[in-house]
């Protein structure tokens, strides 16, 4: 197995605020799985030092969140370890009202002529055609 990464030594403040984060139980389940994480993967002297494989049986959750609440740990510390983290990005809008109310017409309006019905590719391709969209799922 290679060696981890991300070491998990806790600071007696640290551990004090999971462990009185825990004794109160009154946090989201999400947040008290991750302070137990960081309390059984500490490998500060005295303490229980469990490897990946053994916190994720003891809790429920995959090695994969046990890695992620020790990366989130070192890097960020013990409140970003613990709590959720909002996505970073966001998608670009594709169109604005004006393109959609265009597409929903089109895809509305009367087949081409050739075609027996309208099809969900069509208004698609017309979209791209009149440049109001580089590329359109139909």
């Amino acid at each position: 197995m290679p060696a981890k990464i991300y070491k998990v030594t806790l600071t007696d403040e640290e551990r004090e605020y999971l462990t009185a984060l825990i004794s109160k139980g009154k946090a989201a389940a999400r947040k008290l799985t991750h302070a137990h994480i960081l309390l059984k993967a500490d490998l500060s002297e005295n303490c229980p030092a469990w490897e990946d494989r053994r916190i994720s049986e003891a809790f429920n959750v995959s090695i994969a969140t046990v890695e992620r609440v020790r990366k989130s740990f070192v890097e960020d510390g013990p409140d970003a370890a613990i709590s959720h983290k909002k996505p970073c990005g966001t998608r670009p809008v594709k169109s604005d009202g004006e393109k959609e109310a265009h597409l929903i017409a089109s895809a509305c309006s009367q087949p081409p002529d050739g075609y027996a019905e309208r099809t969900l590719r069509l208004p698609a391709d017309k979209m791209v055609g009149l440049n109001h969209s580089e590329s359109l799922s139909y």
